[in-house]
């Protein structure tokens, strides 16, 4: 073999060699960067929004004894379960303008599950108690605001039993006696009213 050959096959076997390294240390690198970051690759789409559903979640209207219902955008669920925390947490949250939440604030969802006899149990956290501001009327619009939300959106559900941090209560705040599962009861509900001029 030649002394030309035997350079021409070194060359060779340095220039694989690096190329190699190039390919085992460079490329991983530059596929894992995000394609936004490669110079010349185009904006990556925006994430697709997450699926949302319409649901009547309840306030309290301006004269504070009575639920008006109002339809909201809330996060679709899997499932009857999911779907009825999704409508729970939503009802929890604020309230749109002019209304006021009927939840006593703080209140968040510990838990949730559904029975085969379509019994939702609703867990909510202490301040459902603790922080709520008593009297009748407002304990009522408390229960209900939850209890129709969400068997008004989930015909599945007949029945809410309402527990506090955990544990069966006799009432939120003196008043309702929460011993048993409520069914849905719309008396204290009340449907808003056209504006003048409107029919």
């Amino acid at each position: 073999m030649t002394r030309r050959a035997t350079f021409a096959y070194a060359t060779l076997a340095v220039t694989l060699v690096a190329a190699l390294l190039v390919l085992i240390v460079v490329l991983p690198r530059w596929l894992a960067t995000e394609p936004a970051s490669r110079p010349g690759a185009d904006s990556a789409p925006a994430a697709t929004a997450t699926r949302r559903i319409h649901a009547r979640l309840f306030y309290v209207a301006g004269d504070g004894r009575y639920l008006t219902p109002v339809e909201r955008e809330i996060p679709f669920g899997e499932g009857a379960a999911e779907q009825a925390r999704q409508i729970v947490e939503a009802q929890l949250g604020p309230a749109p303008a002019p209304y006021a939440s009927a939840i006593p604030a703080g209140t968040t969802l510990r838990a949730l599950y559904l029975t085969e006899r379509g019994e939702a149990h609703v867990d909510l956290s202490a301040e459902a108690s603790t922080a709520h501001p008593g009297g009748t009327t407002s304990e009522i619009l408390t229960v209900y605001a939850i209890v129709n939300a969400l068997t008004v959106n989930l015909p599945a559900i007949a029945t809410v039993q309402l527990l506090v941090d955990g544990q069966e209560v006799d009432t939120l705040a003196g008043h309702i006696d929460l011993r048993r599962p409520l069914q849905q009861d719309l008396r204290w509900v009340s449907e808003p009213r056209p504006a003048r001029g409107k029919p």
